[in-house]
């Protein structure tokens, strides 16, 4: 087992770039395996889900080549990708599992594709409907889990309205329309990130949005997105920017950070609360927004209720944001995010049985929680449940709190941003990651 051991920052400070976004890395990967011709993608995420989506693709016959600076894709076009020869595995990914479906489901033949144990318990259903709908043949285990056996080809254009607002299920069904003589609409009627319709717009696919309507046309031949940088993951960055408004005497500059406004809630909501965290030098890159993001010490206060609409584009960053709720002079109440309970672990459990453990006094709900500071952190046992945003959060947590924090399963982290610990130790973080044996932590 690998555990952080982690002590209060005396000072925290850094300047660097983060590692790209890991929603963009998957769709830039996907779709540059469906256009033609070579696409040279710079600062690709690390992590171990961005990973998965390249091995699957590698798997039905996609040109990869990995280095450090980028990954270079020979894109197949529309018809180009092969049957695989064996198991599509995802790892922990869940977006590769339910935007890959997409793309399968408009192939003519039959794959399987699965992912480890927390994969297997995340509910696929949401997807299965529109692409059955569309004519596709799916089979899965009690009709709603991996592994599915995806049979596609020959399908037809459809009107789809998704019961829950999910960035991953219009992916997955705009996905499939790309290989449908017609036009497949998403209606939604609560917004979410829009990485998929700009990325799609980069390889020239027909994608209108009119309204609540968004629209692609099908069996339009696309192109490579040639030489593309990623820009950096704001999921990521944001723990470093709740780490530095929690910390004394403490500024971060991250560069190059992707704040696509169907991803920055999570700044809105800091700086209502009195985060001073400024967006410097605003630019466009691929047409997606990217600036600098600078955070500095700041004394947080009001009381928040989160729920509703911005639930969905608040969804990942809901464990860091109650790390700030515990030093915040009011009251954090977070509702309408039973999302939470299906991600890789049940998330709200997870950040309510761990803040108890450092001493925090916090109610549960079947869908959010609610906590009133601010209140002092204690160094405790952390599990992180084998869940990279759980394990980051509470490592933020270990920052600010009295005494040693430990958290086991800290190599979860990997899944979204390897260098985590590597880059909060540049930062002036007191920690040490290690492995212990199963027997040597017994009792």
């Amino acid at each position: 087992m690998n555990r952080a051991i982690i002590s209060s920052a005396t000072k925290f400070e850094g300047d660097f770039q983060i590692p790209g976004d890991k929603s963009i890395s998957h769709r830039s990967a996907m779709c540059a395996a469906i256009g033609a011709g070579r696409s040279k993608i710079r600062n690709y995420s690390s992590a171990r889900d961005c990973q998965s989506t390249l091995d699957c693709l590698e798997l039905m016959g996609v040109g990869i080549t990995r280095s450090s600076e980028s990954i270079i894709v020979e894109g197949v076009g529309l018809e180009g990708l092969r049957a695989p020869l064996k198991l599509l595995d995802v790892g922990n990914s869940g977006t590769t599992i339910r935007l890959l479906s997409g793309i399968l489901a408009g192939q003519t033949f039959t794959s399987v594709i699965t992912g480890d144990e927390s994969i297997q318990r995340r509910p696929m259903k949401r997807v299965i409907e529109p692409l059955r709908q569309m004519g596709a043949r799916i089979e899965a285990r009690d009709d709603n889990y991996a592994p599915l056996r995806i049979t596609g080809g020959h399908l037809k254009a459809i009107e789809y309205r998704p019961p829950v607002a999910s960035a991953q299920v219009k992916s997955c069904a705009l996905l499939a329309g790309l290989f449908i003589d017609g036009v497949t609409t998403v209606i939604e009627t609560t917004p979410t990130r829009n990485h998929t319709e700009v990325m799609l717009r980069e390889i020239g696919a027909r994608i209108e949005h009119d309204g609540e309507r968004i629209s692609v046309t099908g069996k339009i031949p696309l192109h490579a997105l040639g030489d593309y940088t990623v820009a950096g993951d704001l999921s990521s960055a944001a723990f470093f920017i709740v780490a530095a408004l929690l910390s004394p005497e403490a500024r971060v500059r991250l560069r190059h950070i992707g704040v696509n406004p169907s991803r920055t809630a999570l700044l809105d909501v800091l700086r209502q609360i009195g985060g001073r965290i400024d967006i410097a030098s605003p630019r466009l890159a691929h047409g997606e927004p990217v600036a600098d993001l600078i955070a500095e010490s700041s004394s947080l206060s009001g009381d928040l209720e989160l729920s509703g609409a911005v639930i969905a584009n608040l969804i990942d960053e809901i464990p860091i944001l109650a790390i700030a709720g515990t030093q915040l002079a009011g009251t954090l109440t977070i509702r309408d995010a039973g999302e939470l309970r299906v991600k890789e672990s049940d998330r709200i459990r997870a950040i309510v049985d761990n803040l108890r453990r450092m001493r925090i006094e916090v109610e549960e709900f079947d869908d959010g929680f609610r906590l009133a500071g601010k209140q002092q952190l204690h160094g405790g046992v952390i599990d992180s449940c084998g869940d990279h945003r759980i394990a980051m959060a509470f490592a933020v947590a270990g920052l600010i709190a009295e005494g040693e924090t430990i958290i086991n399963g800290a190599d979860a982290a990997s899944v979204s941003l390897p260098e985590f610990y590597q880059l909060l130790g540049r930062c002036g973080a007191n920690i040490l990651v290690d492995d212990v044996s199963e027997e040597s932590n017994a009792g």
